[in-house]
């Protein structure tokens, strides 16, 4: 009998609230989008849920927009690898901002792959918040 194919859907994409890695829950949605502001803490991403797939291998990456480390040189992509734990199981890939910000904007794509093809993948926008938007959105 053949091995039924996996299926993967994205359930949640945009701002999430704070990752705690020490918990079992998955961050929760807070706004679906793909713009997102850039600001220190603040948490995006999106959460899969792939059922079929028990025990093989995932691949994730985050592309970042050319961010660099204190001595200039261009960070590489954030990437690793996690065995799928159930057959109905749900992950999450995110990032979140820290300073300097202004090195931070720009397209970042989340991209998850299995069996070496993409699955999944969202790019996020990540725009400088200036003083009009501020007094915008308080109605003036």
């Amino acid at each position: 009998m053949a091995k039924a194919k996996p299926a993967v859907s994205i359930e949640t994409y945009g701002i999430h609230t704070t990752w705690d890695a020490e918990s079992k829950h998955l961050p929760k949605i807070k706004t679906f989008t793909t713009d997102v502001p850039a600001e220190i803490d603040i948490e995006f991403g999106f959460t899969v849920n792939i059922k079929k797939a028990r025990g093989e291998k995932i691949r994730y990456c985050i592309y970042h927009p050319g961010i660099t480390d204190e001595d200039g040189d261009e960070l590489d992509p954030f990437d690793g690898e996690l065995h799928v734990r159930t057959n109905d199981w749900d992950f999450y890939l995110g990032d979140t901002i820290w300073e300097p910000i202004a090195n931070k904007i720009g397209k970042w794509r989340m991209t998850i792959e299995l069996g070496g093809k993409v699955v999944a993948e969202k790019t996020f926008n990540l725009y400088a918040k200036d003083e009009a938007e501020f007094w915008k959105r308080r109605g003036y």
